[in-house]
């Protein structure tokens, strides 16, 4: 690719993506930040080394693999917007791309750079959202292939202080695996991360995933990978043939269910690993959980410029090495075997590939007839010093050997203080001694800076044995604690940071409970020094309410708008009969009035009397009809006078009971008398 990189810049795809500067590039293919001028928004684009355009089998694949990534919408996975080809003017063959949401921030790979091993909580505030999208993934039936630093991209997340963690290049694995630049005999990937099933087979799956998210996890934690060499191919080795070690043989406060966790996750066999990364992400949050860790903020790393990209451009050739003439083939077997790559033999079962070895070539002897030239004699006298060089060497070091058995070999102690990690580290391994690494805050010294050694500078020690450094993690920061957080996790979390947790004046929240943490002062990610104090603000629970307003005797309407202007939240709860209140009006509350509410919401009741109407020197039938209107009944038992047995032939009412005005119950009886009765 970097032939094209200087056309391709200000190039528009597909009259739409506008090509804008280099962000990273390798074997395979570049990324560049661009331009959808569509939608006037930034993007990155990835472009695909113009090789695989002509290669149908990986068009076909890059296509259906975007959809599938397109597909995924996890707030942790690195959108996929579009995919294309285009033929730029003056290009000698077409380009494959894909549009693919703009990161704007840096890679896992500069946070480790930057930091070294990471703390407990910040490596799990990382892992979780990891795990996260690769359990998206799976569920969709998708697997990455290729997890690692480079692939874990931190961003801004708006106003927010810690950055949001997406892992990218979903896909695309399957799609060069498909192009005829491969074959069966490359594994696809970057060889610190490959799980044992896929340098032996290439085979892929969940269980692989959860492998290289293990080995992801290890590197934070310890700042190094497990396996290391001069080589990829004797890496890969390691992986096939060696148990991952416990991470805590590199970091000794490593909490021992963690450390068993990615010890498990990182098996050889697939069946000991968890089953996807669904279930590593359950079991990584219950032990979390069971260690008290709150998560934190994820800072965001500042990119170290032009990289190695982000995608699956590692290539392996799978189980290659030169052999001497005595070796035909090095036999690979499934990581299940007794041996995943065994010495020269007999091959075991489950031989996957025979690769024949190189040989040197053997210089041809001549007859003794046939004059030697120059040259063959140049080449002899070159032989001959080579031997006396090398057997030289060889009685050097025999003498050596005689000569110092009797003595004590030992390795002093560099000087250490004042290094970061990885000089220290280089130092150590210089002089044959193994740093063990440990962390703790300082005030002054800047993170990930050496405070001390034990032993000290200069003191001798035997060959391979351990030193203790202790790295600084600079001044303690205060820990995110989320609105709601019990008080006392709160000052748990504040203290395990090595700060002073002090309460403040409590505070009303109308959404946090009471005797929970409303916030803290300063706010989460400030830097305190070490033992500096941190002001926990705890809920007093809801503003209260002002007592309730006596709206007794008021119209319901009225009642209504008093109590709604009080702050609360009036219903009608019921009617009830009350003979010194009005019908229709209110005859009381609940709570009653004057009371403390302990929520808005206030039941009224209303006044279902009626007021007796007046029905005298009304006929009794016209008298019947108006109290029955009114939701009374006429009791005319004692009804005289007129047409009417004792009325004296006067038929109308002429005395009543309950008296007109008065007010009774809905239902009630009026007794109606005639004249003389």
């Amino acid at each position: 690719m970097t032939r094209t990189q200087p056309s391709l810049v200000g190039t528009l795809l597909e009259q739409r993506y506008r090509v804008d500067r280099l962000l990273a590039h390798g074997g395979m293919s570049s990324v560049y930040r661009g331009t959808d001028t569509r939608l006037d928004r930034p993007v990155a684009i990835k472009i695909m080394d113009p090789r695989f355009a002509d290669d149908r089998s990986f068009v076909d694949r890059f296509v259906r693999e975007a959809q599938s990534a397109a597909q995924l919408h996890h707030p942790h996975v690195v959108a996929v917007h579009d995919q294309g080809f285009d033929l730029p003017q003056g290009a000698e063959s077409g380009l494959a791309f894909l549009v693919m949401e703009l990161v704007d921030g840096g890679t896992l790979r500069d946070l480790l750079a930057d930091k070294g091993p990471l703390d407990i909580a910040l490596a799990l505030s990382v892992a979780e959202p990891v795990l996260s999208a690769l359990a998206s993934a799976h569920r969709a039936g998708l697997v990455h292939r290729d997890v690692k630093p480079e692939n874990v991209l931190i961003g801004r997340s708006g106003p927010h202080t810690g950055g949001v963690v997406k892992v990218a290049d979903f896909g695309l694995v399957r799609a060069v695996a498909s192009a005829g630049t491969t074959s069966s005999s490359v594994i696809l990937g970057t060889v610190a991360y490959l799980s044992p099933e896929q340098v032996e087979v290439g085979s892929a799956s969940a269980r692989g995933d959860v492998y290289s998210a293990g080995i992801l996890l290890f590197e934070m934690l310890t700042g190094q990978v497990p396996y290391t060499g001069d080589t990829a191919i004797s890496v890969a080795y390691r992986h096939v043939n060696d148990d991952v070690p416990r991470p805590s043989e590199l970091r000794p406060d490593l909490p021992p269910e963690l450390d068993e966790l990615i010890t498990r996750a990182t098996r050889r066999d697939p069946e000991l690993r968890p089953a996807d990364a669904g279930e590593f992400l359950t079991e990584l949050t219950a032990v979390r959980a069971q260690l008290g860790l709150l998560p934190v903020n994820v800072p965001i790393p500042v990119s170290h410029g032009q990289g190695d990209l982000a995608d699956t451009e590692r290539t392996l050739p799978r189980i290659p090495q030169v052999l001497p003439d005595t070796e035909k083939t090095m036999p690979v077997q499934r990581p299940n075997a007794t041996r995943a790559l065994s010495h020269p033999g007999t091959p075991p079962p489950g031989i996957t590939q025979q690769i024949p070895p190189v040989r040197p070539p053997v210089p041809r002897r001549r007859s003794g007839a046939e004059p030697e030239k120059p040259a063959d004699n140049r080449k002899r006298i070159a032989v001959i010093a080579g031997a006396v060089l090398l057997f030289g060497g060889l009685l050097t070091a025999f003498i050596f050997m005689l000569t110092d058995t009797g003595g004590d070999k030992t390795a002093t102690v560099p000087h250490l203080v004042g290094l970061n990690q990885a000089a220290a580290g280089d130092a150590l391994r210089s002089v044959k001694l193994n740093p063990q690494f440990s962390q703790e805050y300082d005030n002054s010294v800047p993170s990930n800076t050496v405070l001390r050694a034990e032993p000290a500078e200069g003191t001798p020690l035997q060959p391979n044995a351990n030193v203790s450094v202790v790295l600084s993690k600079g001044r303690p920061a205060v820990p995110d604690i989320r609105p709601g957080t019990a008080l006392a996790d709160a000052e748990q979390a504040i203290k395990t940071a090595q700060l002073t947790p002090t309460r403040g004046a409590d505070d009303y929240d109308a959404d946090v409970p009471q005797g929970a943490v409303i916030r803290t002062t300063p706010g989460a990610g400030s830097q305190l020094n070490i033992g500096g104090q941190v002001t926990i603000i705890v809920s007093k629970g809801p503003i209260p309410l002002p007592p309730v307003p006596d709206v007794t005797g008021r119209s319901k309407d009225e009642a209504f708008q008093l109590l709604q202007q009080a702050g609360f939240e009036p219903f009608q709860a019921g009617e009830e009969f009350k003979q010194d209140v009005a019908g229709g009006a209110v005859t009381r509350t609940d709570p009653p009035a004057n009371a403390q509410a302990r929520e808005k919401r206030i039941g009224v009741f209303v006044n279902n009397a009626v007021q007796v109407p007046d029905v005298r020197f009304r006929s009794f039938d016209d008298a019947q009809k108006i109290l029955e209107q009114a939701g009374l009944k006429a009791d005319r038992d004692g009804k005289g006078g007129g047409r009417g047995p004792g009325g004296g032939g006067f038929d109308f009412v002429f005395q009543q009971d309950p008296q007109p005005g008065t007010f009774v119950q809905k239902g009630s009886k009026v007794k109606l008398k005639g004249f003389g009765g």
